[in-house]
């Protein structure tokens, strides 16, 4: 191929270290550094979230999708989507001690929203 350097095959090299250990060893190791791979994931994912997390979320919740999209519009035009839409509408649930499809609702209709910034303190900035 013009342009492109033939790598070496190295393999043997690379893997030496490898060599003297068993099979549990080489098991134990592989987990270690799929673990090294996967936890800035899992960091990132408990931080960051997207309307289509969050829509998904509402739809195992009891929501519509029709539904669980004003709920997502409400929370991002108020800085909250941060903290999960679906925890919000769980949280004005147990604050209210009413069924949390009701709350839902009540939120697609404008209410609860300031009580959530309250409780919040205004959301993400």
């Amino acid at each position: 191929m013009k342009g492109y350097l033939k790598r070496e095959d190295d393999f043997t090299t690379r893997s030496k270290h490898l060599h003297s250990l068993t099979d549990e060893e080489l098991k134990a190791r592989f987990w270690e550094l799929s673990e090294k791979l996967v936890d800035p994931m899992l960091e990132l994912a408990k931080t960051h979230t997207t309307p289509s997390i969050e829509r998904s979320i509402l739809l195992r919740m009891g929501f519509s999708s029709l539904e669980a999209q004003p709920l997502v519009d409400g929370a991002m035009d108020r800085g909250l989507m941060g903290k999960g839409v679906g925890h919000l509408v769980y949280k004005m649930s147990d604050e209210t001690k009413l069924p949390i499809r009701e709350i839902g609702l009540e939120m697609i209709e404008g209410k609860h929203w300031d009580r959530l910034l309250e409780i919040f303190k205004g959301g993400i900035k």
